[in-house]
């Protein structure tokens, strides 16, 4: 399984997760555990995500979501889960 680590952070607006997982869903990726809280006006998600069936490659899902988040205003990274893990690691 490829699983990936994907984080959506900025000013809360209507349609932020809406459009995340019709990417994800568009792209065969399926979401394995997800948490979203809104702090005031702040939000803040975090999915893991297996892209064992996705048709594109893990750069161009990473560019594509970054796109998305920047037409949205906010934030949106993309990473490998061992990466994640090994950057996130005390």
């Amino acid at each position: 399984m490829t699983r990936a680590i994907i984080t959506v952070v900025g000013k809360d607006t209507v349609g932020i997760i809406a459009k995340v997982c019709t990417y994800l869903a568009d792209s065969q990726i399926n979401i394995l555990d997800i948490s979203q809280t809104i702090v005031q006006d702040f939000f803040n998600m975090m999915m893991i995500v297996d892209m064992t069936k996705c048709n594109k490659s893990f750069d161009k899902v990473s560019t594509e979501l970054g796109g998305i988040g920047s037409d949205m205003g906010v934030q949106v990274k993309c990473q490998l889960e061992d990466i994640f893990d090994k950057m996130h690691r005390i």
